[in-house]
């Protein structure tokens, strides 16, 4: 219980964090102007030294990349009789990723940096579609390493590897002119939100379908 309650309280700091940013964005864009002019020029300041590397690592949140991880997740997942996995993990890439972070950036209607862009985007900026999808696909997937990875050093090896493969995918974004940092800290947030406050529901569906003989 103190785990459920841990993990919830901050799933719930997490969305008020967002909450918090899409307000000053939408209403008072200037107060975090600071904030994304001087990581954005940390950021910057590798350019372009490191174009064909950042080029490369936002494609791993590119739609494209998240449709085909998915799908080939899922069938995994189903063969494997682990219905409460693949459930949880088709609600948080189809239903946040998919379906309520392009909507949000509808209510933001924020407009991308004037930097030069080094991939085409079309629709808004806040909050960043990648961060977003790339902390639900691959922050589940450091939930499900331990069902399939017993040994405790290759098991952390794997979830730090994808724990840094989320970062640098949030500062790609920036890197190549296409997001402010406060909509990558908002993508974070929304998916990390999503993943820590519906975990504990996700595990308890799991053991009662286990207990029912419905899934491995």
């Amino acid at each position: 219980m103190n785990n459920k309650l841990y993990t919830q309280f901050v799933g719930s700091c997490s969305l008020v964090l967002f909450a918090f940013l899409g307000y000053v964005v939408k209403f008072y864009p200037v107060w975090i102007q600071p904030f994304d002019q001087v990581i954005t020029n940390g950021v910057r300041s590798l350019y372009p030294t490191w174009n064909p590397f950042f080029l490369w690592i936002t494609k791993f949140a590119n739609p494209s990349t998240i449709v085909v991880l998915f799908l080939a997740l899922l069938f995994v997942l189903i063969y494997g009789k682990r219905y409460a996995e693949a459930a949880w993990f088709s609600l948080g890439v189809i239903g946040i990723s998919g379906i309520f972070n392009p909507l949000i950036k509808l209510l933001f209607m924020r407009e991308r940096p004037t930097l030069e862009h080094l991939v085409t985007e079309h629709s808004y900026s806040f909050p960043s579609g990648h961060s977003t999808a790339s902390m639900v696909l691959y922050g589940t997937l450091i939930f499900f390493v331990p069902l399939f990875i017993q040994n405790t050093y290759l098991k952390r090896g794997v979830q730090v590897l994808l724990g840094i493969c989320i970062v640098l995918i949030g500062m790609s974004r920036i890197y190549l002119g296409v997001h402010f940092p406060s909509d990558i800290v908002g993508g974070f947030s929304l998916g990390l939100g999503w993943l820590l406050l519906t975990y504990p529901y996700y595990q308890k569906q799991r053991f009662v379908w286990r207990f029912k003989n419905k899934q491995l």
